[in-house]
C-alpha cells in the first residue's frame, strides 16, 4: 500500500471515529434521568450469576450496601459466599435459602416452602433503602417452576426505593417480568462442556 492510500486510509478512519465521538456524547449528554434498576439476566446461557456478581463488586466498590438472597442454590456452601462474606459485614448480607436442584430435594411443597421463605427476606431488603443493590439470584428458575407468583414479584419489586437496584437471575423469566424491568440480558448458549465432552462442573468455573 502506497503512502497516499494509507494516509486516505487514516483520514477516513479518523473522521469516523471523530464522528462517532459527537454521536457518543450527545447521546451521554441527553441521558440525564437517574433511577433505579430491575435488571433481568435469564437464558439458557452460562454467567448468568456470575454477570449480576460483577455489579455487586462495582456496588461494593463504590461504597453501598448489598444484599444477595439465592433461590434453589443453597444446599453447598457456594464459593463466591466465601469470597464476598470477607467484605466488611456492614456493608453486605449474603442469604443461601434453598436446599439444592428440584432433581435433587424432590419434594415440591418443601420448595415452594423455601421459595418463599427467600422471597420474604428478600423483601425486607428490597424495601430497605438502605441496600443500594439486591440481587435474587434464580429467582426466574422459582417463577417459572410456579414456586413464587410473578404478580406477587411484581409487588414487591414496586415498592423499592426509587434509587436502588434489584437484579434476578435465572433462566426461563417469566414475560411479564421481562416487560417490566429496566434492562434485560438474555444469555445464549452455544457450547459447553459438560453436554458436548462430558466435563464435570469444576470449581472456580461452575462454583
Amino acid at each position: 500500500m502506497d503512502s497516499d492510500s494509507s494516509s486516505a486510509i487514516a483520514q477516513q478512519h479518523r473522521q469516523k471515529m471523530q464522528r462517532r465521538q459527537e454521536v457518543q456524547k450527545e447521546r451521554v449528554e441527553k441521558a440525564s434521568l437517574e433511577k433505579g434498576l430491575i435488571i433481568v439476566h435469564t437464558g439458557h446461557g452460562k454467567g448468568k450469576t456470575t454477570a449480576a456478581l460483577g455489579m455487586v463488586l462495582r456496588s461494593l466498590g463504590q461504597g453501598y450496601k448489598v444484599a444477595i438472597v439465592q433461590f434453589i442454590k443453597g444446599a453447598w456452601e457456594p464459593a463466591e459466599k466465601s469470597v464476598l462474606t470477607q467484605w466488611a459485614p456492614d456493608q453486605l448480607e449474603f442469604k443461601a435459602m434453598g436446599e439444592g436442584f428440584t432433581w435433587d430435594t424432590q419434594d415440591r411443597d418443601r420448595d415452594i416452602a423455601k421459595a418463599n421463605e427467600a422471597w420474604q427476606q428478600a423483601l425486607t431488603y428490597i424495601q430497605n433503602p438502605e441496600f443500594r443493590l439486591v440481587l435474587l439470584d434464580e429467582v426466574n428458575v422459582a417463577l417459572k417452576l410456579g414456586y413464587l407468583q410473578v404478580e406477587d414479584v411484581l409487588a414487591g419489586l414496586s415498592g423499592k426505593p426509587d434509587d436502588s437496584h434489584v437484579i434476578l437471575t435465572g433462566r426461563g423469566a417469566p414475560q411479564p417480568l421481562i416487560d417490566a424491568a429496566d434492562l434485560v440480558t438474555e444469555m445464549t448458549l452455544v457450547k459447553h462442556p459438560f453436554r458436548e465432552q462430558g466435563v464435570k462442573a469444576q470449581p472456580g468455573i461452575e462454583y
